[in-house]
Formats: structure tokens, C-alpha cells, sequence
């Protein structure tokens, strides 16, 4: 660790730091011990490897972060994505899906590294937060599911797909285990009245020793409720991910779709708890010290890890000031894997099935989508369908289809641009869309046009057909001007398809022109040849100067005329 590491990490550090970085460690920490076990669950692996990356990524985040607050770890979402991109190739649990899994951990860990060196954190902003809060809304909605057999003691199969569940769970209903259930549901309402009755008490913590306590004294474990077993103390083992080309293409989809989901996650949370705080983060940073916690992650047994929005909303609100909380929680829970993991061998799975439920409900989002549609009802829909498929198709394909649907729905609307009538406004002296403005004035004999898009070949037919139901609702009109300020670029199609519209209209005897239009549009239309034949018609003067231009009005008179047939007195 070089000096400047190290001034990032313990920045003018003194006591006062340290109480409030210990205080807050020590939270995170008797948070980090029952959810990194139940997230192992989550992920299909043993419990010890949720603790296992909660200890080296941890360390290596707080020494290459840009953020101060963020809690690194074991989180909900990546869990369920590792169980969903790995069970289709082994059986969870098994030697074989373990080493799929660490090599899941450090692909994604290169991923994020590489994004980060090449600076590419801007990709984030291609992904819609309508897209973002859908997926995770459907995705809180099915990890909760996937963990009904444990609260019920059946065994449900490894399916994602929440009506595949529901009809599974329908058909096994028979096998439910009732003292399973008993201490699953006792654990959901403990945990709710503790979150009640104050934030900061450790439910989760006090839930697994008192379900220890209970199974332990009672015998409970005879009754056929499923417990964790042997959890395997001490240090994690060194081990070295068994990379292959295979391996690599078989695992590279859902390895690129954690790395990605993972690091927007993080640096949402990081970037909220920042604003508040008054610093800034980092993103390509952010990929750097992510990457490199996953990569490290991976060699001593982690699954893939990123920022926890719980646990920091936790650590700030404890009064963590520095990453060094991140490693204060680390070594707890390396004392913990020295010394208590024998403790943990009655906890049911029952209670770190409550503890995900109880952790992942605030992740549905409804909220959200009734904004979305009320300010904005194009993101809304965005939300929907990503919401639908993630929970019936896969969460696999959730965010991917629902880039694709925003990305098909941005093309219908750039095929159907804003094409409005506009009229002259006498109390603002300016041109307004006579459907959003009727006191705008118009004339009989002149059409005046404004477009909101740039040209192009996929709108230029719905261009034509607007241009003219235009003028079939003014038939008398000799003169139409087309408003071009909201106009940044044309393609040659689109160019050549309006040099001909202009010349029917012409045949017709009709006079075209163009006002305000912007210097590169200008040069792809002359390119094409229009300085060759309709030279005069294209201006770079705002309307009201070209319609002085052309004679058609005197706008200074217009402004003082108070009566629509005056208007007309000045129009040609």
C-alpha cells in the first residue's frame, strides 16, 4: 500500500474517527454475519462462503474505493444471479458448481477491472433507471418466492420463473413441514417489530441466537427442520479459479450481466450517501476497486460481491466516516470463521430465509413506476415490461429485453417526430404550436411548420404525410415555411426525400422554405445538392427575419394589431 493509499484510507485519521468508524464497523459486521449466510444460501453455495467474501473484498474496497460509506459484500440481487447463470450448468452445492462460481467471482472481477481502466463508467447511462427499478422490483419479488420452501420445509426445485414456482409450490403443499414454518413466520414478525421498535437493533443478529438457543435446547433438529450443519472454521484457503476457454464462454453472459448490475447498484448508493455527505465518487474508480475486490475475492473462495444498499444506509447512518468500518467488519468476521462458526451449527434455514425476505421486500419499487407514468408514461411502460419479463421470462434476460424494449420504443418515436401548425403569440411576440397555444394567430394563405427531431430515413415518410395533412387543412395556402430550429442533423435519405417534397409542392405552384437551419444541416443538404437547385429556399435566420425577408409581414405592426382580420391585411 503506497502513501497515497493510504492517505485514502485513514485521511487525517484520529481518535475521534476511529470511535465512530469502530462504532459503525461493529454494526455492519453483526449485520454481515447473518445475511453473507443467508446470501450463500441465496447463491447456492455453503454458508462459509458467504462469510469467506465478507472478509478479503471487503479490504481490498476500502484501500482502492472512491467512496468513504460504501459497505461491500454479499448482496441479495448478485446472489440470485449467481444461482440463476450457474445452476443450469451443475448442481448447487456441488464441487463443481463451487469452482463455476469462483470463476464467475474473478470474471466478473476482470470485467469491472477492464471497464475501469478503459474508463468506460459512462456505459451505466445507456441502461434507464425506469429499466434499473423495474428489474430489481421483479427481482426482489423473486428471491422473496424462492425462499417459500424454506420458510415451508419442501423442496421446490431450482426454477426462477415465478409462476413456475407457484405451480410447484401448489403441487407440493401436502409436504409441508409445520414446525419449519412456525419458526420461519415467528422470524419474518420478530424481525418486522424489531425494525419497529428501533433501526439499529441487530434483528437478524438477535434471530439467529435465539433460533440457535431454540433448536439447540429443544431438539428441534430431530423434528426434521432443515439446520446449516458443520460450518467449516478458520481462514479461507488459497485457491486459484480454474480458468478455460470453455469455461470462460460458457459463464461470460451472466459474468458480464453481474459485473454491470453490480457496479450500477454500487454507485447509485454510493453516489446518494456522497451527495449527502458533500464529496465526490469516482466512477471508473469505482470498476477499478470493485474489480480488483471480486478478483481478490475469488482466490480465497468469495462469490461475486458489490455495495450493499442496507448496509451502507446503515454504516452512514452509525456515523461510519472512513473505509476503515469496511475493515473493522472484516476482521470480525474473521474472528468469527477463527473461533465461533461451530455456534452456527443449528441455525435453521427457515430463519436466513426470513432474514433475505425481511432484507429484499424494500427493493419492490411501485412507487416509482405510479411517477413514471404520471410524469413521463413512455418510461413507465419501460418499467413494466421489464418488471413482467424479469419475473415470468427469466431474471437472466430482465434487463437486456428491457434495453432492447426502450431502445424499440425511442425508434417508434423518432419515426413519428413532433410535426406542429405554429402561430404568432401577440402578448409574447413569438411563435407558438397552435394546439398547445389556440390564441395563437394564423392566416389563410401561409402555413407556417415547425419539426422537434432531426430528419432521417425512418421519419421522413411520417414527415411528408404530416406536411401535407397540414395543408389539406389549409388547401389555400401558397406560401409554407418550415420552422428547422429543433433540427440538429439529417441523413442523406431524408435529404434527398425532402428536395422532392419541396418540388411537387412547387409544381403545385406552392412556395417552400426553411428557417433556422443550423449550420451542419446546412452542409449535409448542400452535399447532396441543394445549393444547386434550392439554394434560396434554406435560411439561417430565425422565422420572424425570413418572413421580413421574403416581404410576407411586418411583425412590428403585427404585435400592435389587435384583431385576426388585421393580421391578415399584412400577409401576402
Amino acid at each position: 500500500m503506497n502513501k497515497k493509499q493510504l492517505h485514502h484510507l485513514v485521511p487525517s485519521y484520529n481518535k475521534n474517527l476511529f470511535r465512530q468508524d469502530f462504532i459503525a464497523g461493529l454494526t455492519l459486521f453483526v449485520m454481515l454475519i447473518p445475511q453473507g449466510m443467508a446470501y450463500a444460501m441465496l447463491a447456492g453455495v455453503p454458508p462459509e462462503m458467504g462469510l469467506y467474501a465478507s472478509t478479503i473484498p471487503l479490504i481490498i474496497y476500502a484501500i482502492f474505493g472512491s467512496s468513504k460509506h460504501l459497505s461491500v459484500g454479499p448482496v441479495a440481487v448478485s446472489s440470485l444471479l449467481v444461482f440463476t447463470g450457474v445452476s443450469v450448468f451443475a448442481e448447487p452445492g456441488s464441487a463443481e458448481y463451487i469452482s463455476y462460481v469462483l470463476i464467475l467471482a474473478v470474471m466478473v472481477g476482470f470485467i469491472q477491472l477492464l471497464l475501469g481502466l478503459f474508463r468506460a463508467g459512462f456505459i451505466v447511462k445507456f441502461i434507464p433507471h425506469s429499466v434499473l427499478s423495474g428489474y430489481t422490483s421483479a427481482v426482489a419479488i423473486v428471491i422473496g418466492i424462492s425462499q417459500i420452501e424454506h420458510i415451508l420445509g419442501i423442496n421446490l426445485g431450482n426454477y426462477l420463473q415465478v409462476q413456475v414456482i407457484l405451480l410447484e409450490l401448489f403441487n407440493r403443499l401436502s409436504d409441508v413441514h409445520f414446525t419449519t414454518v412456525a419458526i420461519g413466520l415467528a422470524s419474518i414478525l420478530l424481525l418486522f417489530i424489531f425494525k419497529k421498535i428501533h433501526p439499529r437493533i441487530p434483528g437478524p443478529l438477535l434471530i439467529v441466537l435465539l433460533s440457535i438457543g431454540a433448536v439447540s435446547v429443544l431438539g428441534l433438529e430431530d423434528t426434521g427442520i432443515q439446520i446449516v450443519g458443520d460450518v467449516p472454521g478458520g481462514f479461507p484457503s488459497l485457491v486459484f479459479p480454474n480458468l478455460t476457454l470453455d469455461n470462460v464462454q460458457l459463464l461470460f453472459p451472466m459474468a458480464l450481466t453481474i459485473a454491470l448490475i453490480g457496479f450500477m447498484e454500487s454507485l447509485a448508493i454510493a453516489k446518494a450517501v456522497a451527495s449527502k455527505e458533500k464529496y465526490t465518487v469516482k466512477p471508473n474508480k469505482e470498476l477499478k476497486a470493485l474489480g480488483l475486490a471480486n478478483i481478490a475475492g475469488s482466490f480465497f473462495q468469495s462469490f461475486p460481491v458489490n455495495g450493499s444498499f442496507s448496509r451502507t444506509a446503515v454504516n452512514h447512518e452509525t456515523g461510519g466516516a472512513t473505509q476503515f468500518t469496511s475493515v473493522i467488519t472484516a476482521c470480525g468476521v474473521l474472528v468469527t470463521l477463527l473461533f465461533f462458526t461451530s455456534y452456527f451449527y443449528y441455525l435453521p434455514n427457515a430463519v436466513l430465509a426470513s432474514i433475505i425476505i425481511m432484507a429484499v421486500y424494500k427493493l419492490i419499487d411501485t412507487k416509482q413506476m405510479k411517477y413514471l407514468f404520471k410524469v413521463k408514461p413512455f418510461e413507465g411502460w419501460v418499467w413494466v415490461f421489464t418488471f413482467f419479463v424479469t419475473l415470468f421470462v427469466g431474471i437472466q434476460w430482465g434487463i437486456i429485453l428491457g434495453a432492447v424494449f426502450t431502445l424499440l420504443l425511442l425508434v417508434r418515436r423518432s419515426a413519428k417526430p413532433n410535426v406542429v401548425e405554429v402561430g404568432y403569440l401577440e402578448e409574447e411576440q413569438a411563435f407558438r404550436a397552435v394546439n398547445r397555444f389556440p390564441g395563437a394567430k394564423t392566416v389563410k394563405n401561409v402555413l407556417l411548420i415547425r419539426i422537434d427531431s432531426n430528419i432521417h430515413f425512418a421519419n421522413i415518410n411520417y414527415l411528408e404525410e404530416e406536411i401535407k395533412s397540414l395543408h389539406l387543412e389549409k388547401p389555400e395556402a401558397k406560401w409554407i415555411m418550415m420552422e428547422m430550429s429543433g433540427v440538429n442533423d439529417i441523413d442523406t435519405v431524408a435529404a434527398r426525400s425532402l428536395e422532392e417534397i419541396v418540388e411537387r409542392f412547387q409544381r403545385k405552384g406552392i412556395s417552400f422554405w426553411f428557417a433556422n437551419v443550423k449550420g451542419q444541416v446546412r452542409d449535409t443538404i448542400n452535399k447532396t445538392g441543394w445549393e444547386k437547385h434550392l439554394e434560396e429556399q434554406v435560411s439561417y435566420l430565425p422565422l420572424d427575419q425570413l418572413l421580413k425577408e421574403k416581404g410576407i409581414n411586418d411583425f412590428s405592426k403585427l404585435a400592435k394589431s389587435p384583431k385576426h382580420d388585421a393580421y391578415d391585411d399584412y400577409m401576402i
